[in-house]
């Protein structure tokens, strides 16, 4: 598939309808896109410059919760297109239980990633909830305490490569990754302001490590990625996927 082609396909089924995108829309569309004979020629092609690289490194980084985050085709405020690289053990704390600002889907191509998802509930695990803003595209994370809560896990899933999900934009999760894995991640319309993060007590929630005043709470910040790790991190891709 060629990059024309996956924009086209992503504003079509994802852009200008009469309301946000079903969560088993987003994952048709990553389902397509995550086939080794889709995604492998894409990559290649964004891989030798067939992009915007200023754009796609500047909001691209090293991220708090053990992965790399590359964007792979920006189409904002319909879609967001990225490819995560998990480091598995070798990566940061396992990440704290959060849900999103909309619809969300993700395959995954190498490796495995275990998926749990939570509700809130009075005979669940303490925690304490955080309410989570990013100053615009690429910024930084603002974290605010809102309290204690507590957590009860309602489902617990492993995926590997070829298999999918898609995840309301109020479905409480957390993705664990104990083995290096890949996998695309695609973002739809946003649907709220704000998102909703809980460090359950007694864990060293990689978000919310240190305090700052009035209840805040002041995460690490991005790093972004430099364009040659960008494009070696996505030639190493097209690579095993044999592109």
């Amino acid at each position: 598939m060629q990059v024309e082609e996956a924009r086209r396909l992503l504003a079509h089924r994802l852009g200008g309808g009469p309301g946000p995108p079903s969560p088993e829309t987003a994952r048709e569309v990553i389902a397509h896109l995550a086939r080794p004979g889709t995604l492998g020629p894409l990559v290649r092609r964004l891989s030798a410059g067939d992009l915007d690289l200023a754009e796609c490194t500047r909001l691209s980084y090293r991220h708090v919760l053990g992965f790399d985050k590359l964007l792979l085709l920006p189409g904002a405020p319909w879609f967001m297109l990225r490819v995560h690289f998990w480091h598995g053990a070798a990566g940061a704390a396992p990440e704290d239980i959060h849900n999103h600002r909309c619809a969300i889907a993700s395959a995954v191509v190498r490796g495995g990633v275990r998926m749990e998802c939570y509700e809130r509930a009075a005979d669940g695990v303490p925690a304490t909830a955080y309410r989570e803003t990013i100053d615009g595209p690429g910024g930084a994370w603002r974290l605010r305490r809102v309290g204690a809560a507590r957590l009860r896990l309602t489902a617990t899933e492993r995926y590997g490569p070829g298999r999918s999900y898609g995840l309301d934009a109020r479905t409480l999760h957390r993705v664990v990754s104990e083995e290096p894995a890949v996998t695309l991640f695609l973002e739809t319309v946003p649907q709220r302001a704000v998102t909703d993060v809980y460090v359950r007590d007694g864990a060293a929630g990689p978000r919310a490590v240190r305090g700052g005043g009035a209840g805040r709470a002041a995460p690490p910040p991005k790093t972004p990625l430099s364009t040659a790790v960008y494009r070696a991190e996505l030639d190493a891709l097209a690579r095993s996927l044999g592109c």
